[in-house]
């Protein structure tokens, strides 16, 4: 039925992406969106050690025989430090991945020309999540295969240019040569329809695949996603320059009141790190730390 320059680059039926989430994209939830023809998405940062990241990988390829992103964020943590990235490009390097989403700092500039070409020479494809034209195109300068270009609907960290899918898909698609995937605002298929005619070769969806049976994450989180409407995300972090999107609950009211009153990270980071992320998913309590999901929840049922 689908035939664009994603299902031909990477051999799948459909022109669908699993877009990273931590704590959660991990080999199950992976290789059940390969194994329906889409593909899955392992998120790196889930994992410390090299030993932890390789099985990661192999248990995806134990589950699937099919290709599957490997998602690689380049952002201020706590948690991740530069030798964890090395260790990320190393390993999809030797295991020889299909392709890395990567977000955030681009690679040339956070690990050197020299990191890109070595994966490349092992064969693997190179994406970067985008919000704006200029970044497309840097990125299609610097060598990597196809862009994401992700509106401010997305979930996650959209940039803070604010720019819509609807507005930055088409640009972007005319401002490179290399293929594009939408991202932001996707979860059906009237979404993915409209993102292929607005010249995208494909979609990227993330908190689609949340309100799944395959995603392990507690039932209160699910039945949460189908009860919040497109109105009910907030965009909060822009005062300290790692803007996020995410549902509205207490601790965003929290965050966003000490934005107000001009607190910095000192103040912001406690109410917004991996580990009270991670407690929230396996717990289920929806009010005790930032979800990031798009305004895609609103189509989620």
């Amino acid at each position: 039925m689908f035939k664009t320059a994603i299902t031909e680059m990477f051999g799948i039926k459909y022109p669908i992406i699993c877009g990273a989430m931590m704590w959660l994209c991990k080999p199950p939830l992976c290789a059940a969106v390969s194994n329906a023809g889409g593909m899955g998405n392992l998120t790196a940062g889930n994992y410390t050690t090299e030993e932890e990241f390789r099985g990661a990988i192999r248990e995806t390829r134990r589950l699937t025989q099919k290709p599957f992103m490997v998602n690689i964020t380049l952002l201020p943590s706590i948690r991740l430090t530069p030798e964890h990235y090395r260790m990320y490009f190393k390993v999809c390097a030797e295991e020889r991945v299909s392709g890395i989403e990567f977000s955030g700092t681009p690679v040339d500039k956070a690990a050197g020309m020299q990191t890109i070409e070595g994966l490349k020479k092992a064969g693997v494809k190179l994406f970067h999540k985008v919000g704006s034209v200029r970044h497309a195109v840097h990125a299609e300068k610097v060598g990597y295969d196809g862009i994401y270009a992700a509106g401010i609907e997305e979930g996650g960290h959209p940039l803070n240019d604010d720019v819509t899918a609807m507005v930055l898909i088409p640009r972007i698609a005319e401002s490179v040569r290399i293929p594009v995937v939408a991202v932001g605002g996707i979860a059906d298929g009237r979404t993915m329809a409209a993102a292929l005619t607005l010249g995208a070769q494909g979609v990227m969806m993330a908190s689609r695949f949340i309100a799944t049976r395959e995603c392990q994450v507690h039932e209160n989180i699910k039945n949460e996603l189908i009860r919040r409407q497109e109105f009910e995300t907030v965009l909060f972090g822009k005062s300290i320059g790692l803007q996020g999107r995410a549902i509205k609950n207490k601790v965003i009211d929290e965050i966003l009141s000490i934005e107000r009153k001009g607190g910095g990270l000192k103040e912001l980071i406690p109410l917004m790190g991996g580990e009270r992320i991670k407690e929230a998913w396996e717990g289920g309590n929806v009010e005790s730390a930032p979800l990031m999901v798009g305004q895609s929840i609103g189509l989620i049922k």
